[in-house]
């Protein structure tokens, strides 16, 4: 099962139904208003949303309409919680060694970070940045959205609590990144708003390859129609149902919380690509001692976008373009 959020005005959006191939959308307010709503009510809106998509695949659901990935705005615009991973040990590696950096690890530890969680974009607006002095970044990722999650779950409870799988962009402004790392308490300035693809889908739509709570497709990005990479999530070093497991610790998650799963990075990134400016920006340093690749400008358009094991769309296309911000005059003295 598919579903995206509509723009409708409200900054919640209104919640759809949408086809296996995305070509096609059906209005599920009969059910739930908003995804929001269906996510704590899933146990009694899950079989009605099934049986909605059903009609919709048969060209049975009335009012049907096509489906246009413009209109839509991030699958959850906005939730109680957002928490992103660095699961891609790899990702870490590479920056480690390009740069002589040492971190702070714990051995079978997953690296997590509370982030914002008040305002996720949609697919396909521009990506507002104040200046191209901030050395904007943009981070190919997955997320899980789960249902409420008991403290103290194990990994395999925890896979089951995930009700929707999805595909984001993690902007990033590199020109905070280190400053706030040195403060050792988290991220403002270089994590702003984060970018989420048109749908997210059940875990079944993954077929064979949902593999031990980990997304073994690859994931494709392009920077102005050029390729950049095509890392693939098998490669994370902790699952899913793992890092939730770890987060719920000593803490209840509540239904809608998100956590994304980090850079997606392949230890044959040399061949594969990156996802993101940073680790190829590295891999330079690596292999020249010097980084070429520029970062983000105004007018630069980014497209992530994942096929499923029959070609098709999985999640939509993120594709986007970057814009500078419009900053509201100064209040009258």
């Amino acid at each position: 099962m598919k579903l995206a959020t509509l723009k409708n005005g409200a900054p919640d959006g209104r919640l759809v139904v949408v086809s296996r191939d995305l070509s096609r959308a059906v209005d599920a307010a009969a059910i739930a208003p908003t995804l929001r709503a269906a996510l704590d009510r899933w146990e009694r809106c899950e079989g009605d949303l099934r049986a909605l998509a059903q009609r919709l695949e048969e060209g049975t659901a009335p009012g049907a309409f096509p489906f246009d990935p413009a209109q839509a705005m991030a699958p959850l615009p906005r939730t109680g919680q957002f928490v992103d991973a660095s699961a891609f040990l790899n990702h870490g590696n590479i920056m480690e060694r390009a740069y002589n950096l040492t971190v702070k690890k714990q051995e079978g530890v997953p690296i997590l970070i509370q982030r914002q969680s008040d305002d996720f974009r949609g697919p396909c607006d521009d990506y507002p940045m104040l200046d191209e002095e901030e050395q904007g970044d943009f981070e190919g990722e997955f997320a899980v959205i789960v249902g409420d999650l008991p403290m103290g779950s194990s990994p395999a409870a925890a896979e089951r609590a995930i009700r929707l799988v999805t595909l984001f962009n993690d902007m990033s402004m590199r020109r905070h990144l280190f400053a706030e790392l040195q403060l050792g308490f988290g991220f403002i300035k270089a994590k702003p708003a984060t970018v989420f693809a048109p749908v997210a889908v059940t875990p079944d739509e993954l077929g064979d390859a949902w593999v031990d709570g980990r997304i073994a497709l690859d994931l494709r990005i392009h920077r102005n129609g050029d390729w950049f990479g095509n890392p693939n999530g098998r490669e994370m070093d902790w699952s899913f149902g793992e890092l939730l497991a770890h987060l719920a610790h000593n803490r209840d998650l509540r239904s809608g919380a998100i956590l994304g799963s980090g850079t997606v990075s392949n230890r044959d990134a040399a061949t594969v690509g990156s996802a993101c400016l940073a680790e190829r920006r590295a891999l330079e340093v690596i292999a020249t001692g010097a980084a070429t690749t520029p970062p983000l400008r105004f007018g630069d358009r980014l497209r992530f976008e994942v096929l499923d094991a029959a070609g098709r769309s999985l999640f939509g296309a993120i594709d986007h373009a970057i814009a500078p911000a419009a900053i509201p005059s100064a209040d009258p003295a």
